[in-house]
């Protein structure tokens, strides 16, 4: 850790380390095991794909996100400060290069994050429990005809009250927010258990007339490889969130050995459960019969009826929703840490380096991840960024790879890497196949992504000049 970081960290109350390796573990898991593994199924099931491919794809997304998690590992030595991405690029590239990774985050990949696990939390809620909308008679009201800020006011107001309480539970110490996570990712991992054994047990009555389907996508066929691409795709999203531990790193135990011991063991255990929820799916129904799922229901749910009937559908409803707010205490709990780091260093709003002095949680951080999630879920325009969101990520994957390559070539990385250098290549090669198809196939959202982030340029610029005076006079006094 350099001098600098070392003087401001110092100064006033810190972040305590009350995190072990049992919580970062279920952390990881927790913010990894969202909505994702009880919808994907469908879309899946619509690329063409045999029943084989399908669960080979979630194996082989499961395998390049355990690269990157043992990538991660290697990183995790370079420092004990909290920050996760955002300080080893820091470290390995400087200052912008971390500064594009915070800003993006903040405008896209957490906030964003948040205010769609919030959303998804409130529609669910709807489903089972009509919500009333006190707003409605202002539904029509809107900026620009793109805007209606007022419509599904009920479900915008729950997802807003979700958001809020668990800021609420962060904001008053990482034990109450490590605590819930705890809860929460113990009851969908016990919910996904049972699923499994419903989904290998149970018999499900056999339709009268299956649907026809067309022959699966065999390998030999042009198509397949896109369709194969398409799956990964579809399925990073259900693995998204597992770097969200080395936000934390400032509150982890012995973060230098825990750190990299809960984020491989946190992804092994999601790959585990998707591979065997996805395989119980597929006991349960045909193909084509998930394929037929309505847009408006979920794949989880829909299999859990045709095999316990309505009280199974409810049951699994219910478990999406622990499953999603399991998800967004754990994003919150670890996001806001990146903007924390951020300010620290001078790169973000200075405020948001305060640290509560009761409650020793990077408060500031809490409430402005609250504030700007809070613009999207009334605005709505979450829905467009949450498409962005693997775009992003991986960007910065391929970064930390190109991180790891550096540092190792320098010397700067302590011990053995695991995979050296074929697994970073790999990773590098696949980050940027990725982005490539993105641009490719959705350029208007892809265009839209790199708008946001080159917002950066003009906060960095002024950041970087508010920087400078403070920075030169302790340069002075030293």
């Amino acid at each position: 850790m350099d001098s600098s970081s070392t003087e401001k960290a110092a100064a006033g109350p810190r972040l305590a380390r009350s995190l072990g390796v049992g919580t970062g573990t279920l952390l990881v898991a927790g913010v990894i095991i969202g909505s994702g593994v009880f919808k994907k199924i469908v879309p899946l099931a619509q690329t063409g794909l045999s029943e084989e491919w399908i669960l080979a794809a979630w194996v082989v997304a499961g395998l390049i996100t355990m690269g990157g998690a043992f990538n991660l590992a290697a990183l995790a030595a370079l420092t004990e400060e909290s920050g996760g991405v955002y300080e080893y690029l820091r470290l390995s590239f400087g200052n912008f290069a971390s500064f594009l990774f915070g800003w993006t985050d903040f405008t896209i990949i957490g906030s964003a994050s948040v205010a769609a696990l919030g959303f998804i939390v409130a529609q669910t809620v709807a489903s089972l429990l009509p919500l009333p909308n006190p707003l409605q008679a202002w539904a029509h009201v809107s900026l620009g005809e793109v805007v209606y800020p007022f419509a599904d006011s009920g479900v915008k107001l729950l997802a807003l009250g979700t958001i809020c309480l668990l800021t609420g539970v962060n904001y008053r110490g990482v034990v109450a927010g490590g605590w819930f996570s705890n809860l929460f990712t113990s009851a969908k991992i016990l919910g996904l258990l049972l699923l499994i054994g419903m989904g290998l047990l149970a018999v499900a009555p056999a339709p009268a007339a299956p649907p026809a389907s067309a022959a699966p996508v065999a390998a030999s066929q042009p198509v397949f490889w896109s369709a194969f691409f398409s799956a990964l795709l579809s399925i990073f999203w259900a693995y998204d969130g597992w770097v969200d531990l080395t936000f934390v790193t400032g509150e982890m135990k012995d973060p230098a050995r825990n750190v990299p011991r809960a984020i491989i063991a946190g992804v092994g255990i999601a790959i585990g459960l998707y591979v065997l929820v996805n395989y119980a799916y597929l006991r349960v129904l045909l193909l084509a019969q998930l394929a037929a799922v309505g847009p408006n229901e979920i794949g989880a749910a829909v299999v859990a009826g045709a095999a316990l009937g309505r009280w199974g559908q409810v049951g699994v409803t219910v478990l999406i929703i622990v499953s999603v707010l399991g998800t967004l205490n754990a994003v919150l709990l670890s996001h806001s840490r990146i903007y924390f780091r951020m300010a620290q260093e001078r790169f973000f709003f200075a405020r948001a380096a305060v640290v509560h002095p009761r409650y020793r949680t990077p408060a500031v951080a809490l409430l402005c991840t609250l504030g700007w999630s809070a613009l999207l879920v009334v605005t709505g325009t979450f829905e467009q960024l949450t498409n962005l969101v693997i775009f992003a990520t991986f960007l910065f994957h391929g970064l930390t790879a190109a991180a790891v390559l550096k540092l190792k070539r320098q010397g700067r990385l302590p011990g053995p890497v695991r995979g050296y250098p074929v697994l970073q290549v790999a990773l590098l090669l696949f980050a940027l196949a990725l982005l490539l198809h993105t641009l490719l196939t959705q350029p208007k959202e892809s265009l839209l992504g790199l708008g946001l982030m080159a917002t950066s340029l003009p906060f960095y610029a002024y950041f970087k000049h508010q920087a400078r005076p403070a920075r030169g006079l302790a340069d002075a006094i030293s």
